[in-house]
C-alpha cells in the first residue's frame, strides 16, 4: 500500500478540518458546504488509515515482543496479537483500496424501476408482486421515498407491470446492478 498517498489524503483532510474550524468560512456559504462534503467523503477513509497506523504499530510491537521476550504468557499473546493484526491490516488494506476508488457520478441519482411478469402467467404476477415488495420493504430500511407511476395488477394479487421509482441517498449507487 502506497503510505505516500495515504499520508496525502490524511494531509488534505486536515487541511479540510482547519479551515472548517476558521470563523470566516460561515459567511461563505457555498464553500462551507463544499467543504463539509469534501469532509464528509475523506472521513471514511481517514478512519480506515488511522486503524491501519495503529495496526502496523502492533505488529511491530508485537515483533519485538517476540524477539526479546522469553515469558511463555507474553509470547503467547504476542502471537495471538500479530496473527490478528495481519489478519486486520490486509482487510483494511482491502478496504482502503476500495475507498479510493473513483465515484461513479450516478451513484447521487434516483431510480425508476420497472418490473415485467414474463412467461408463466398467474404465477409470474405473483412473482413480480414479491419483488416489489421486496424492493419497497429495502427502500424503507434505507429511508428511501418511492411513488408508483404505472401499475398493471392481475385479479389474484399479482402484477402483469409494475414501475415505480425510487428516490433517496445513493439510490443508484445501491441498485445500479438489479
Amino acid at each position: 500500500m502506497d503510505i505516500d498517498k495515504l499520508e496525502e489524503i490524511e494531509e488534505k483532510y486536515n487541511k479540510i478540518k482547519e479551515k472548517l474550524s476558521d470563523p470566516d468560512i460561515y459567511g461563505e456559504n457555498d464553500k462551507y458546504i463544499e467543504l463539509n462534503k469534501e469532509k464528509s467523503k475523506l472521513e471514511p477513509i481517514v478512519e480506515l488509515i488511522e486503524e491501519y497506523k495503529g495496526l502496523k504499530k502492533n505488529i511491530e510491537e508485537a515483533k519485538k515482543i517476540l524477539q526479546k521476550n522469553e515469558d511463555a504468557g507474553m509470547v503467547q499473546l504476542a502471537k495471538e496479537e500479530l496473527k490478528n493484526s495481519e489478519e486486520r491490516i490486509k482487510e483494511v488494506e482491502n478496504e482502503v483500496k476500495i475507498k479510493l476508488l473513483p465515484e461513479d457520478p450516478n451513484d447521487k441519482k434516483n431510480i425508476i424501476v420497472e418490473i415485467r411478469a414474463g412467461t408463466g402467467g398467474d404465477e409470474a404476477a405473483l412473482f413480480v408482486a414479491d419483488l416489489y415488495r421486496m424492493y419497497i420493504k429495502y427502500a424503507e430500511k434505507n429511508d428511501w421515498k418511492y411513488e408508483i407511476i404505472d401499475l398493471n395488477s392481475t385479479g389474484m394479487g399479482g402484477y402483469k407491470e409494475i414501475i415505480f421509482s425510487l428516490k433517496g441517498k445513493y439510490v443508484y449507487s445501491r441498485m445500479k446492478f438489479e
